[in-house]
């Protein structure tokens, strides 16, 4: 649990911003990564029922601009729109990142639409072996450990990262799209 910072004597705490929005908007940009509703309902001395509510708002307003807020994990943080990434990419000299294989691409999908799931399971379903392809993934933080199945052996089940959700564009793991009836 995080400590608040000491007031000095007779000093009274912060009084809640004027404008909810524009302040979550204020620390998400300044926040080096992916931060807890719970810390910006304290540095702005917001309930959790204002802080959601600010995000919702602060979600809508910026889908009309350049960036967008992404939630995941308990967490939220503010991305470049999906739609502006080949500029966002040549901008930085990301452009020359090496592409996911094949292999890395089906286990990747295995992982988001199952998630969570066993290397024996993402196996059977592929009929290959994929360590290389979870090393790369892993590698590259799109997914991650998330917990042990409750059977022998207790193996690792793996889920989606926010990396994930940045690399494709998704605000939420729930904006996947959904899978074909055939499949």
């Amino acid at each position: 649990m995080r400590e608040e910072p000491a007031l000095p004597p007779g000093a009274r705490p912060p009084q809640p911003p004027a404008d909810p929005v524009a302040a979550v908007e204020s620390l998400l940009f300044v926040a080096e990564g992916a931060i807890e509703p719970a810390a910006l309902a304290a540095a702005l001395n917001l309930s959790a029922a204002q802080i959601e509510a600010a995000l919702a708002e602060l979600g809508q307003r910026s889908r009309a601009r350049g960036i967008r807020l992404q939630r995941g994990d308990g967490v939220v943080q503010l991305i470049s729109a999906p739609e502006f990434g080949p500029y966002v990419e040549r901008f930085l000299g990301a452009a020359s990142e090496q592409r996911l294989s094949s292999a890395a691409l089906e286990t990747l999908a295995i992982v988001a639409y199952q998630q969570p799931v066993t290397r024996m399971a993402i196996e059977a379903i592929r009929g290959v072996s994929c360590d290389r392809a979870l090393a790369t993934l892993r590698a590259r933080d799109l997914i991650g450990e998330v917990g042990r199945a409750e059977t022998v052996g207790r193996p690792v089940l793996y889920g989606t990262t926010l990396r994930f959700l940045e690399y494709f564009g998704l605000e939420q793991a729930g904006d996947l799209p959904p899978l074909p009836a055939d499949a």
